[in-house]
């Protein structure tokens, strides 16, 4: 294991790198006191049993840059092997404004192959490297330095044996002809989209109890002044207020500091200063909304005529369609989606691309009475009539 600090030093591990076919990567870093996560170490390794095969990189070191590491990212020769990647990828877009491609999650794989519902690598590391994995120092403060060794010998094995875990199941998935179906799921994860906030859609995520729009417009212009309040201050949002306050906020619609000081669950530090100033701005501009102009809650799912038996026989389906493929359920159908075809809805994800082969033309027949379910034993047969 090789410890870098300097460009110099990446730079001739990534040259090394880009001379293989694939790296595998991970990261350490922090999140508790920021909106964007503070990157506080990355994991590199290349296939190979040598002690210079893998590197712990330490982006916090005076001087160093990433832009060696950026390079590798953008050569098309090396494929990047990440588990779970959705965390690391969102700091690389960030802070560097890009997506490492060609790109392998093995958290999706391993789902494709059986491994089950979204499958930690700690168990890949047990089922199919056939080693254990020392979780003690897995929540440290990875911004100290120096680093342990027990924290140097935790960061280092994500990568270590992920070279095993990408090397087993990148042969099962050419050997089941399934690549396809990972480079299907892997299209959201390397779509910059995902990773992208905006304010104006912020107050989707705010759970609410009513379908007013007035009330709706408040939540929305608060959640925006929030969301824009975080982002420029690289704090988390819920330093500015919480969930539970911000719906306090658009029920009592407070019009002074004097109003605002009488809320229950408001920080303290929200009731003065340039918070203050924003809750009260963001009010007073969902109170002047239009009614055109205000958002219009989500009536689909209350008008979807859902039959209830027929929902219940799609779940046994996707029941029985999970095990005989070996594909983990949850990457096949929600059961939100189980209930839009059991509406008669179509233009549904699991009646497309992969899925369909695997489940979506059984439901659509199942559907059409044009299929039978029967038990036999602990199993179900899907039979065509």
């Amino acid at each position: 294991m090789i410890n870098i600090t300097t460009t110099e030093a990446l730079a001739a591990f990534t040259a090394r790198a880009a001379a293989h076919p694939y790296v595998t990567v991970d990261t350490e870093f922090l999140r508790e006191r920021t909106y964007y996560s503070r990157l506080c170490l990355i994991q590199l390794a290349y296939p190979g049993e040598g002690d210079d095969s893998a590197a712990l990189i330490d982006p916090l070191a005076k001087g160093l840059s990433l832009d060696p590491l950026y390079a590798l990212f953008r050569n098309a020769d090396v494929v990047k092997v990440f588990h779970a990647a959705r965390q690391d990828l969102e700091i690389f877009w960030f802070d560097g404004g890009l997506i490492p491609a060609p790109f392998f999650d093995t958290q999706v794989a391993a789902m494709v192959a059986g491994f089950g519902e979204q499958v930690g690598y700690e168990t890949l590391v047990r089922k199919v490297a056939r080693a254990s994995l020392d979780k003690s120092s897995r929540f440290t403060d990875w911004s100290r330095r120096p680093l342990t060794d027990a924290q140097k010998s935790y960061a280092i094995a994500d990568v270590t044996h992920l070279r095993v875990i990408y090397e087993h199941l990148s042969a099962e998935l050419e050997k089941s002809g399934r690549r396809p179906w990972v480079e299907e799921e892997l299209a959201v994860l390397t779509d910059p989209e995902t990773y992208i906030v905006r304010p104006e859609d912020a107050w989707q995520r705010v759970k609410t109890r009513t379908n007013s729009g007035r009330f709706l417009a408040i939540v929305r212009e608060l959640a925006r002044f929030r969301e824009s309040y975080a982002q420029d201050r690289d704090i988390p949002r819920n330093r500015v207020f919480k969930d539970d306050a911000l719906v306090e906020l658009a029920s009592t619609k407070p019009q002074n500091l004097g109003d605002l000081s009488r809320s229950r669950l408001l920080l303290r530090e929200a009731r003065k200063g340039d918070i203050a100033d924003g809750i009260l701005a963001a009010i007073r501009a969902g109170l002047e909304t239009a009614p055109e102009d205000q958002p219009k809650p989500d009536r689909s799912r209350e008008r979807l005529q859902v039959n209830p038996a027929l929902a219940d026989l799609l779940r046994v389906l996707l029941k029985a369609r999970s095990e005989d493929m070996g594909v983990a359920q949850k990457l096949i159908a929600s059961a939100a989606e189980l209930d839009e075809i059991a509406a008669g809805e179509r233009d549904v994800p699991s009646l497309k691309g992969w899925r369909r082969k695997v489940f979506g033309k059984d439901a659509e027949l199942l559907c059409d009475g044009k299929l039978a379910l029967r038990a036999r034993g602990q199993s179900v047969e899907v039979l065509e009539l």
